[in-house]
């Protein structure tokens, strides 16, 4: 390996400057810095709206990239062969990368990494997506964690260090490698005319995200902790979109807490942790990666969830047509922003699970190809938190009542007329915007009428409890 020979750094869902260790690394050798982007087995497997927010955020960052005088070098393959080549074709003797936690990715990471160092080529991963590495948490008994309390209770007096500075211009090549033109690779073929709606809603870039941390810490991190569960307020950070493609980093977001802690902003600490939740997730899925595809619990595993799809009453909560008002709004949130409330998140879920008892992976499934801000480790601990299969120390029992929870937390209906335009006589652009967004073969309209629930919110409750009660006995 030449010692003077370029660099090339490998961005995933890590698209940004600042705060990024393999970035600031690479820099401080002084050598040429090829930063590339591949879409890859594992970003092809994504669902629609995550595919096309990913390729949002590479055009922006490659404008980034430009601005510190490089440029971005996108490919299209399997990442091993496409990383050979670059390699032989601009003589680099390194590829580094940000580290990732989830079995596909750690699978083809270890791969790429194996054969390159075989190659001769300085092969290393980097930290930058969590706080705190997850082995590097670890219970008295040198365990890993499978309740979030203690595990907050171990990191929240941790320094995940300072977050590094972006670097103000990067060293190029003697000669770039061509690229592919993303233009040409359709990541948003799958969001049809949704796109032109969604894309409304999006906050692309590493500088959106930083803008966004700094108005909320300024207007709203305060008063945190009681309006984040008012989906019809501007209560929450909104950053999870830019946190689940590595627009920002958590680190950074950490210290902003931290620093609104100290100067007595009431919620701070309640922002942290939700940060820690994140990297609970991440934890979990590290230790446990059969958190994504089953029942976290073995015996969950056994629990007769219906797991058809296409059933009347699944088909309707997928298109926000319950006849349950909180439900619909959510499930039509999503459809037209691309995210979704998280108290909301958690109404939708034990609805599906425990009211209608479908799987839980068929709302996992459907959230992976809705959500803009999808991230597979929030997403599957969130599921399974609700239907009861996951690590928890709640009971199956806690059902969410959607009509209990609307008197709580819309109790002036605000958040049910903004998504729901049947039966209003002006609706509001955002619940009409639903129909331009949906696929047209769904045949919905604003003038349609509006659905009787299927289930009683109380009778949903009880068909749960006996089913949980019948297959406990």
């Amino acid at each position: 390996m030449a010692t003077g020979s370029p660099i090339i750094l490998w961005f995933r869902r890590d698209l940004r400057l600042a705060d990024h260790p393999a970035l600031a690394a690479a820099v401080e050798t002084g050598r040429p810095v090829i930063p590339v982007f591949i879409l890859d087995e594992v970003a092809e497997g994504y669902g629609a709206a995550p595919k096309w927010r990913l390729g949002l955020g590479v055009e922006h960052f490659a404008g980034r990239l430009a601005a510190a005088g490089s440029r971005l070098v996108p490919r299209r393959g399997r990442a091993l062969p496409a990383l050979q080549a670059l390699v032989e074709e601009t003589g680099a003797g390194a590829v580094w990368w940000t580290r990732a936690y989830d079995p596909e990715a750690r699978a083809r990471d270890e791969a790429v990494k194996a054969a390159l160092k075989a190659g001769g080529v300085d092969a290393r991963s980097f930290p930058g997506h969590v706080l705190f590495e997850p082995w590097t948490v670890e219970t008295g008994q040198g365990g890993y964690y499978r309740v979030y309390t203690p595990y907050w209770r171990a990191v929240r007096d941790r320094d995940p260090g300072d977050p590094l500075p972006a670097p103000a211009r990067l060293a190029a090549p003697a000669a770039w490698p061509a690229g592919d033109d993303p233009s040409g690779w359709a990541l948003g073929a799958g969001m049809d005319r949704g796109v032109a709606v969604v894309a409304a809603h999006v906050n692309v870039g590493e500088d959106a995200a930083q803008r966004r941390l700094g108005d909320f810490v300024a207007q709203r991190v305060a008063d945190y902790d009681g309006a984040r569960d008012f989906p019809a307020l501007r209560g929450t950070s909104r950053l999870s979109e830019n946190l689940a493609w590595g627009e920002i980093s958590a680190r950074s977001c950490w210290h902003a807490g931290m620093r609104a802690r100290a100067e007595g902003k009431a919620g701070a600490e309640t922002f942290l942790k939700e940060l820690v939740w994140r990297d609970f997730a991440w934890h979990l899925v590290h230790h446990t990666p059969h958190i994504l595809r089953d029942s976290w619990r073995e015996e969950w595993r056994e629990f007769p969830w219906d797991d058809d799809a296409g059933r009347p009453e699944v088909r309707d909560w997928t298109r926000g047509r319950t006849g349950v008002p909180f439900v619909d709004a959510a499930m039509r949130e999503m459809y037209v922003t691309g995210t979704m409330h998280n108290r909301a998140r958690m109404i939708v879920a034990s609805y599906l699970t425990k009211n209608l008892l479908a799987h839980w992976r068929i709302g996992q499934r459907w959230f992976e190809d809705c959500l803009i801000d999808w991230d597979p480790a929030s997403n599957a601990l969130g599921w399974q938190w609700t239907a009861g299969s996951g690590p928890d120390a709640a009971p199956y029992f806690r059902v969410f009542n959607p009509e209990t929870q609307a008197e709580k937390f819309d109790a002036d209906g605000a958040y049910r007329r903004a998504w729901i335009a049947e039966g209003q006589a002006s609706a509001p652009r955002t619940a009409l915007s639903y129909f331009a967004a949906i696929p047209s073969s769904w045949g919905m309209s604003p003038d349609d009428r509006y659905p009787a629930p299927r289930i009683d919110a109380a009778e949903g409750r009880r068909r749960a409890l006996a089913a949980y009660e019948c297959w406990k006995g």
